[in-house]
C-alpha cells in the first residue's frame, strides 16, 4: 500500500520553522500586564501585543513554550493573566513566513539558458510550498539554483506537477520568459503529453474527455468532474492493456488540478496507486503511476521551437513492461 503520513499539527509546523531560523534573529516582545487586561486569557492579550501574527499562530508559540509570565514558560493559552505581571514572547516566524528560502537541491537539469530551466521533477518532490510542506519544495532549490528566482513570481514556477506525479516541467528564469510562458500556457501553446497506467481496459482506442473540473462538494482536498467547474480537456490514447489495467498516453489540452487523474477516474479508469481518485496499488507502484514524458513549446523570448522527452523512472518502467514488455515507454 502507499505509505501514509500523520497530517502536521500547527505544533508541528512551529517546530519546523523554528529549525529553519536558525539563522535569522527572533524578537522577544514584552509588556506589564495592565489593571484593564486584568483576568483575561494569554492568547488574548498576544494578539495585543503582537498584532502582525495570526492568534492561532501565536497559541501555538504558548504550547510550544516560547511564552512566559513572570519568567515561568507557559504552556496553556486560556490561561488567566494578573494585573501586574510580566508577560514575554519570543516571535518565532510563521512557517509560511519561512518557506520563500533558498534550499540547496539537486536539479536533474534537461535544459539551461539565461532565460528558462527545463527539469525532470522526481516523485515526491513538492513543486509549491503549501502546508504540511513549507520547506525542501522545488520552489526553495530555485531560489537556490540562481538568484533571480527570488524576483519572480512564485520564483519562475508557471505551471505544476502533482508531487507523486515525475516527469518534465519548464520554468522561466526572467520576467519577460515567466510572462510569455503564462501566455503561451493559456492560449493552449504549451502542449503536455503523458503517459499512465490505469485500472480497467480501456475499450477504444481513443477517447476524448471534455468535462468540466472544480473542487469537489464532499471533499476539499479532491477535485471532481462537477456542473460549473473549469473547462477541462483530455485526449487519452490506449497502447495497451493486459488483465484489468491499461497503458496509456493521455495529452492535455488546459491544465486543471488534478486533470488526468480525475478525468480517468470519472470513468472509471482510476490511476494506479492513487487512493485520492480510487486508484490501488499494483505492479509495484507505490505512488500513481502518473509521468509527464513530454513537454512542446516555443522558447519565450527567441521563439524556435522546442521538444523534451524526459524517460519514466524505474519504479514507472517497472509497471509498463509488465503491460507492455515490447513497448518501450516513450512518447513519440
Amino acid at each position: 500500500m502507499e505509505p501514509t503520513s500523520t497530517p502536521k499539527t500547527l505544533a508541528d509546523l512551529a517546530e519546523e520553522a523554528l529549525d529553519a531560523a536558525s539563522a535569522v534573529e527572533i524578537e522577544t516582545r514584552q509588556e506589564v500586564v495592565t489593571a484593564s487586561q486584568h483576568g483575561e486569557r494569554l492568547d488574548k492579550a498576544l494578539v495585543a501585543l503582537a498584532p502582525e501574527f495570526s492568534r492561532s499562530h501565536l497559541q501555538t508559540l504558548v504550547v510550544d513554550g516560547h511564552v512566559r509570565v513572570d519568567g515561568h514558560a507557559q504552556r496553556l493559552p486560556s490561561r488567566r493573566l494578573k494585573a501586574g505581571q510580566s508577560l514575554a514572547v519570543d516571535l518565532v516566524p510563521t512557517a509560511e513566513s519561512l518557506a520563500f528560502r533558498p534550499e540547496p537541491m539537486t536539479l536533474t537539469i534537461l535544459y539551461e539558458d539565461d532565460d528558462i530551466l527545463v527539469l525532470d521533477k522526481p516523485a515526491g518532490l513538492v513543486v509549491h510550498p503549501a502546508p504540511g510542506n513549507w520547506s525542501g519544495t522545488l520552489l526553495n532549490g530555485l531560489l537556490a539554483h540562481h538568484a533571480t528566482a527570488a524576483t519572480l513570481p512564485r520564483a519562475g514556477i508557471v505551471h505544476r506537477l502533482d508531487k507523486d506525479t515525475s516527469g518534465v516541467m519548464v520554468v522561466g528564469k526572467s520576467l519577460p520568459a515567466v510572462t510569455a510562458l503564462v501566455r503561451d500556457i493559456a492560449a493552449r501553446q504549451v502542449h503536455r503529453s503523458y503517459l499512465a497506467v490505469a485500472h480497467g481496459e480501456l475499450q477504444t482506442p481513443e477517447l476524448v474527455i471534455e468535462a468540466p473540473i472544480g473542487r469537489d462538494p464532499a471533499s476539499r482536498v479532491k477535485m471532481a468532474v462537477v456542473a460549473g467547474g473549469k473547462a477541462a480537456r483530455t485526449d487519452v490514447e490506449r497502447l495497451a492493456v493486459l488483465q484489468g489495467f491499461s497503458a496509456l498516453r493521455c495529452t492535455l489540452h488546459t491544465g486543471r488540478t488534478h486533470q488526468i487523474r480525475v478525468h480517468l477516474a470519472s470513468r472509471g479508469h482510476p490511476l494506479v496507486s492513487d487512493p485520492t481518485y480510487g486508484g490501488k496499488p499494483a505492479m509495484g507502484m507505490q505512488r500513481q503511476a502518473l509521468h509527464a514524458t513530454r513537454l512542446s513549446f516555443e522558447h519565450p523570448l527567441t521563439r524556435f521551437a522546442l521538444d523534451f522527452i524526459c524517460p519514466p523512472p524505474g519504479d514507472f518502467v517497472a509497471a509498463w513492461r509488465q503491460l507492455a514488455p515490447d513497448m518501450p515507454p516513450t512518447c513519440p
